[in-house]
């Protein structure tokens, strides 16, 4: 029993030793970024993103590279994802900023109720309103299989299932909104949105690179997507680029 302990107690600490390493791939990336090679930092990087090891420092490393090469629809696409993963980022919020000024981007309005409900995130409203709707269900249990009605238990579910209801009107806002899953930032240069999905259809809007849109459909190489200017347009989808992935 005790050589049981032990073995599983090392496995325990060689498994997080294992953890604790930093992945070889993104060290390399880094070193690359420190001695200026930009072009190969951003090589390693977007190999990672491929791989699916995705985290807030990747995207921000990744989005300084692309700043470095004066790609900034590229690095405003990846501080947007960074920030995606991590809302309080500090550092990708600043250089986000920084980014957006150079390259003179677009930004979509929002809604007085988005900005109401910016404090949480869509799943810090996901899990309130799991919570909310678990303990309605347990105090209407308990009217149910309970001998005395109780008015504080009846008052309970009233307000448990207003925080559900709420929380899930806070998710469709939030998803539906300027910031929601269909958010795509516009990575290609001299890009215009258009009247119609042809390159001579007549110009609603230019684009310059890091504008937001909001992606309301697709056709062939084309999207359809609201505009900054609360416009809607076609612009083509190689030049514009999910923030969501």
């Amino acid at each position: 029993m005790k050589a049981f302990t032990c073995c599983i107690a090392f496995l325990a600490l060689w498994a997080g030793s294992s953890l604790a390493q930093p992945n070889p791939d993104f060290t390399k990336a880094n070193e690359e970024y420190a001695q200026g090679q930009f072009t190969e930092a951003i090589s390693g990087y977007e190999g990672l993103v491929r791989a699916g090891q995705w985290s807030a420092n990747l995207f921000y490393d990744l989005g300084n590279a692309y700043f470095r090469t004066g790609e900034f629809g590229r690095a405003i696409l990846n501080y947007e994802r960074a920030l995606a993963l991590e809302r309080h980022h500090p550092e990708a919020t600043a250089n986000l900023q920084i980014a957006r000024d150079e390259a003179h981007a677009l930004e979509l309005q929002q809604s007085w109720q988005e900005r109401y409900l910016q404090f949480g995130s869509v799943n810090q409203y996901c899990i309130a309103a799991a919570i909310a709707f678990w303990l309605a269900a347990f105090s209407i249990a308990m009217l149910i299989f309970g001998r005395r009605k109780s008015t504080t238990l009846i008052a309970a579910v009233i307000f448990c299932l207003l925080i559900c209801a709420g929380a899930i009107y806070a998710v469709i806002t939030l998803e539906r909104g300027s910031n929601g899953s269909a958010l795509a930032i516009v990575t290609g240069k001299d890009v215009q949105a258009r009247l119609a999905t042809a390159d001579t259809a007549n110009s609603v809007l230019a684009l310059p690179p890091g504008s937001e849109v909001k992606i309301l459909s697709t056709r062939g190489d084309w999207i359809y997507a609201e505009l900054p200017n609360t416009l809607r347009g076609w612009i083509p989808a190689k030049n514009a680029e999910q923030v969501r992935l």
